[in-house]
């Protein structure tokens, strides 16, 4: 047996070396199951949170040991220091990042702050997000809304509810149609959203170009059969106020969001397999990134990939204590050590305006239909 004394580490090695040997074993007893809880957690005050689901901080246990493993590889060498990838740490920096040709496979991570220009309410704010707007159905609890339980028990304020948010009644905003322009310029890999306004494929972008990793509306399924509904007779039902029922085996039938304690779309663990590994630019927009599963996807590219953050707060940072003892896998927008993330403060439309501006393309986007 290996003594203590004889790993000649330093304290914050053993201590992290010690750490994940203790999280490693009591994960390894646990079953590789993929189904992830969800819930809202964006808020308009902070990041322009709008209709839009995110993971609780439950993660899928291979999940959670491929991220243990990452941390482990990348801290064991400490400290450890990296060339700037940009030739400075700003939105400009990322423009030039772009127009040299280095950034030519973009994922996209977008949450609820894309779509409040939209007028679509949030689910926290005070006064005006949908959890307060709730009482009127008589929830036990605002969330109830989105639980499957409640659901199966009591369809009508859902389906009351969807009728007010229906995908068709709101329009896209500039950064929806900033990332099919980057689409229609060879420059997107792939839009992860976790919004279930479908404002992305009004936008213009395909199911080949997107992972909705809280589902959407754009398909329903029977409870009962499984049998497949398309948009448009979803939206005819709940514009009857009817409480959408199979044809088949008359089972309740709801659209193919997520809700508490449904399992994430297939595709999303699918994707995220090969493009994180093959992105050269990440450009996160609109998103709290505090939960999980979602938030780590912004570890999985590279360390020599550069991530830009268009919010109206920062968001996703390293935790100082940890990023000083080299433990960190967040971003770092601010220390000494920086040398490949962005954060643009501010409303995310006009982010994506000014790095358009900077591009040349701000004609272009403005001129969206």
């Amino acid at each position: 047996m290996v003594s203590v004394s004889s790993l000649n580490c330093s304290l914050p090695s053993f201590c992290y070396l010690t750490s994940v040997a203790k999280i490693t074993d009591r994960m390894s007893e646990e079953k590789d199951v993929r189904r992830v809880d969800v819930h809202e957690e964006e808020e308009d005050g902070d990041d322009d949170g709008a209709v839009g689901f995110s993971e609780s901080t439950f993660l899928v246990p291979w999940m959670r040991l491929d991220m243990l493993r990452a941390l482990f590889a990348r801290n064991m060498a400490l400290p450890r220091h990296h060339a700037p990838v940009l030739e400075e740490m700003t939105l400009n920096g990322i423009a030039k990042y772009i127009q040299s040709g280095k950034g030519k496979r973009i994922l996209c991570m977008v949450g609820a702050g894309i779509s409040t220009s939209a007028g679509i309410p949030d689910f926290r704010s005070p006064g005006s997000g949908l959890y307060h707007n709730l009482q009127k159905y008589n929830l036990p609890h605002p969330q109830a809304i989105f639980e499957m339980s409640y659901f199966k028990m009591n369809p009508q304020p859902f389906f009351t509810l969807a009728k007010e948010l229906y995908p068709g009644e709101f329009k896209p905003t500039v950064s929806h149609y900033f990332m099919r322009f980057l689409r229609d310029k060879g420059l997107l890999l792939r839009c992860y959203t976790q919004n279930i306004d479908t404002l992305e494929r009004v936008a213009g972008l395909t199911d080949d170009n997107l992972v909705e990793a809280h589902g959407s509306f754009h398909t329903s399924h029977c409870l009962g059969c499984q049998k497949a509904f398309p948009l448009t007779w979803m939206k005819e039902e709940i514009f009857k106020d009817n409480i959408p029922v199979c044809d088949e085996c008359e089972g309740l039938v709801k659209p193919d969001i997520i809700f508490f304690g449904e399992s994430l779309p297939q595709r999303f663990f699918q994707c995220i397999q090969t493009d994180f590994s093959d992105c050269d630019l990440l450009i996160i927009m609109g998103t709290s990134l505090v939960v999980q599963p979602f938030s780590s996807l912004t570890n999985r590219v590279s360390e020599t990939t550069p991530r830009l953050l268009l919010n109206m707060e920062r968001s996703g940072q390293t935790d100082p204590i940890m990023a000083a003892l080299g433990l960190g896998s967040g971003m770092d927008f601010d220390s000494e050590n920086a040398y490949r993330d962005v954060a643009w403060l501010g409303k995310c439309d006009d982010g994506c305006l000014a790095l358009a501006e900077l591009l040349g393309w701000k004609v272009i986007i403005c001129s969206a239909p």
